[in-house]
């Protein structure tokens, strides 16, 4: 890697944490940009909700269920060792596995005239930014 004068560069962990950070805010972002319009904007393009709650009077919980499932391939690896014996390949195995992640997208609503309108929402777990 080339350094430029100037340029302080990150260590790897620094800037794999910032990255993450930065990518993890895509969930909320878009659940933000509903603040202010009526739930029925986040039904059309989401679908009727999964639960709806009745909080106190004149506010509701709307909640949408999202289920992810992700599959990771397995890998394999070899390499030649000597031994006594003489030359040997040697291979290490590492499984595939599926990844179940169940997540709620919950949008907090206040009453005003026949419509709800979304006042805030509950931030998604981490994973399922």
């Amino acid at each position: 890697m080339r350094d430029y004068p100037g340029v302080k560069r990150l260590p790897l962990g620094i800037a794999a944490l910032a990255m993450l950070l930065i990518l993890s805010a895509c969930a909320s972002q878009v659940m933000k940009s509903y603040i202010g319009a009526p739930i029925s904007s986040v039904m059309l393009d989401y679908g009727p909700p999964d639960n709806v709650y009745d909080l106190r009077p004149g506010e509701r919980a709307y909640q949408w269920r999202k289920q992810k499932t992700q599959v990771m391939p397995g890998q394999s690896s070899g390499e030649i060792r000597e031994t006594r014996h003489g030359r040997r390949f040697e291979t290490t195995e590492t499984p595939g596995y599926v990844e179940h992640t169940e997540c709620f997208y919950t949008f907090y609503t206040r009453s005003s005239g026949s419509d709800w309108y979304v006042t805030s929402f509950r931030q998604p777990s981490l994973e399922c930014e």
